[in-house]
């Protein structure tokens, strides 16, 4: 039997999560405001000819779309009995706020002894602060290593707190899925709470470890990387391209394919933790020899020799030739399928309100 998924959420970490869930297989019926719908059906330009934003297309694929008014005792029944046959429930509202419209998350997980519910929140389940990425980035540390050494402190290109947040509920859902399957559980193991701020600060991972081993406080390193060199931006001739040495190996193979014999045989320099200590004069080294020659031909002979090193590619370039589409965005990441288009506002609504959880057939 698929996974039925009522998703109340909004904006994005939720609707990556209900996403994901769907392209794993998942029924998701996404509930929406009358009129307006989810926020970022207006977040554009650009719209695709049927005046749906990209913003939203990009996360709402394998969903199927209701309005209702929460506050309509009509409306409110309709989601209680989608409740009542639903698996899980995820929202992403602020505390107390479905609980004035009469949805007690609590009272309903005691009510149906199978249901799980995921809140995710921007700052925990204590804060009716709002949840966005910005802020998030911002307070959670990493614009502060982010950025040019020298520069302000900048975001990730990409709302990526958001991101790994809806992941993480994602996780989080389907382990509560397999714990429900080993028989039943109490009301508090099926309560799931997500936050931004959390999701962000786990995923400080390496960075965060540094600074609790070290004592010294992180910092802004550009396209470098604080523990490993050379890891980072070089300018080739024609365009820049990356080196990521890992391995004392790698170092060997890559002074010796780029042709600096004298880096391969330097005794001080074999060791990661030398190579660190010299990083100017390693990095001024493979900077000048690099600029001779554009950058797939010392990508070539890297890679020759299991080096890793890349293209920095633009967007369109790293689309082109995938399966991606202007309707259903980027192919899953898990091992799930395209099954249903972003829906319409409402597209579903009728089907929904006299079929329930039927109407996905």
């Amino acid at each position: 039997m698929r996974l039925k998924v009522l998703d109340l959420s909004r904006v994005l970490a939720g609707p990556v999560c209900s996403m994901i869930l769907g392209d794993l297989g998942a029924d998701v019926i996404k509930v929406e405001r009358p009129g307006e719908g989810d926020e970022t059906r207006g977040w554009g330009p650009p719209f695709d000819s049927d005046g749906q934003s990209a913003y939203f297309l990009a996360i709402n694929r394998n969903k199927k779309s209701i309005a209702v008014d929460l506050a309509d005792p009509h409306d409110r029944k309709v989601v209680l009995e989608l409740i009542r046959d639903a698996d899980v429930v995820l929202d992403n509202f602020l505390p107390g706020s479905l609980e004035r419209l009469g949805f007690d998350p609590d009272e309903l997980l005691a009510r149906y002894s199978s249901l799980i519910w995921c809140t995710i929140s921007g700052f925990g389940t204590d804060s009716t602060r709002p949840g966005y990425d910005f802020v998030v980035q911002a307070e959670c540390g990493w614009m502060s290593i982010t950025g040019e050494r020298e520069g302000s402190p900048m975001k990730v290109g990409v709302a990526l707190a958001d991101v790994i947040a809806g992941k993480d509920a994602a996780i989080a859902i389907l382990a509560a899925v397999v714990d429900r399957a080993g028989g039943p559980v109490a009301p508090d193991k099926r309560r799931i709470n997500v936050s931004l701020a959390e999701s962000a600060r786990a995923a400080l991972v390496n960075v965060a470890q540094n600074v609790l081993v070290s004592g010294e406080d992180a910092r802004r390193w550009g396209n470098a990387h604080p523990n490993l060199v050379p890891y980072q931006l070089f300018d080739a001739a024609d365009r820049p391209f990356v080196i990521a040495v890992g391995s004392d190996g790698q170092w060997r193979a890559c002074a010796d394919a780029l042709g600096l014999q004298q880096l391969a045989d330097d005794e001080s320099l074999q060791t990661n933790a030398g190579r660190v200590e010299n990083r100017e004069m390693i990095v001024d080294a493979l900077a000048a020899r690099v600029k001779e020659m554009g950058a797939q031909h010392w990508i070539d002979r890297l890679q020759a020799v299991s080096v890793p090193s890349g293209l920095v590619k633009t967007v369109a370039e790293t689309l082109d030739g995938s399966d991606a589409n202007a309707r259903t965005g980027v192919p899953p990441s898990v091992p799930g399928s395209v099954r249903l288009s972003p829906p319409k506002l409402d597209e579903h609504g009728a089907a929904i309100r006299t079929l329930g959880w039927r109407a996905f057939g």
